[in-house]
């Protein structure tokens, strides 16, 4: 099997909390958006299509909190807000982009799996899949 240890699957595991929170798909999003330079939220906003007000907000207070991302406070009237990835969040873009390459590489693969379980099993309602 693995080397992972069994403690690992515990549901009070820091670890587990951490991986959800890293593998959430907006907050790999949020980090490559900001591999470049500091962005402030509007524009993150702008970039993520699909993503609320509420979970973007959600998204980066939990990155800032684990130390992947940097908040600004920008005095100009209205006040704007920037968002930079710190070193730490920059340790995460190499695995984030090789999930990336895996799931583009590997897309027409699982697409004809989910086609050969659909006819497999017709009666059951595919569940749907929103894309990032």
């Amino acid at each position: 099997m693995t080397d992972i240890p069994e403690q690992c699957f515990s549901a009070d595991c820091p670890g587990r909390a951490l991986f959800d929170q890293i593998s959430d798909k907006w907050s790999m999003m949020v980090l490559v958006v900001l591999e470049e330079e500091p962005v402030r939220f509007n524009a993150i906003k702008r970039r993520l299509g699909g993503v609320t007000q509420k979970a973007l907000t959600q998204c980066l207070r939990r990155l800032e909190r684990n130390g992947q991302v940097s908040r600004r406070v920008i005095p100009v009237s209205p006040i704007a807000v920037e968002y930079e990835i710190t070193p730490l969040g920059r340790t995460l873009l190499l695995p984030l982009k090789a999930m990336h390459e895996w799931t583009m590489t590997r897309l027409p693969e699982v697409e004809q799996a989910r086609q050969a379980f659909d006819r497999r099993n017709p009666a059951q309602d595919p569940p749907t899949l929103s894309a990032p």
